[in-house]
């Protein structure tokens, strides 16, 4: 019984305090907010099962680590044969009529932009720039180089502003 106390103590200390980040890292990975919360229950669950590995010194890390490896086995049950999913329904989400009238052309011209990256550097740029995450958290995220994630964002960015500048839109 005290084990069990113990474990749900470490749990509550190091994991739940990390919840947003990983909601933040599970959007940016899957694109779809139903598919990111999937992602981090799946997430949730192994870092409880798994929580006696746990170290103390970097929960963060070992957290993402662990969505890395969900995220993979997701993406295996995905492109399984006979599960009729389609895996590129979630890639390049079309920007909605609503965002195009509240947010007007700018934010349009952007995501288009950054539809339009490559899959790794658009990932990256999601993972950095819009879910918050470090470069260092993003490559251990990715299974990366720290370095390879920096060079991906610096890329990004600069493909992104030539877009926007051949678009127009460029403040």
């Amino acid at each position: 019984m005290r084990q069990v106390a113990a474990r749900e103590q470490t749990f509550k200390a190091y994991v739940l305090p990390e919840v947003e980040v990983l909601l933040r890292a599970a959007a940016a990975l899957t694109e779809r907010p139903v598919d990111a919360e999937d992602l981090v229950r799946d997430t949730l669950l192994r870092a409880y099962h798994a929580i006696d590995r746990l170290d103390g010194q970097r929960p963060r890390v070992w957290l993402l680590d662990l969505m890395r490896r969900a995220e993979i086995d997701r993406q295996h049950r995905l492109a399984a044969p006979g599960t009729g999913l389609d895996r590129s329904a979630s890639a390049g989400a079309a920007v909605s009529p609503q965002d195009v009238v509240n947010y007007g052309d700018f934010d349009e011209a952007v995501g288009a932009a950054l539809t339009s990256l490559p899959d790794k550097y658009r990932l990256a740029v999601r993972l950095v720039d819009m879910g918050g995450l470090s470069y260092t958290e993003a490559a251990g995220l990715l299974g990366v180089p720290e370095g390879t994630v920096m060079h991906r964002v610096r890329r990004a960015r600069r493909q992104m502003r030539a877009r926007l500048a051949t678009a127009g839109p460029v403040p």
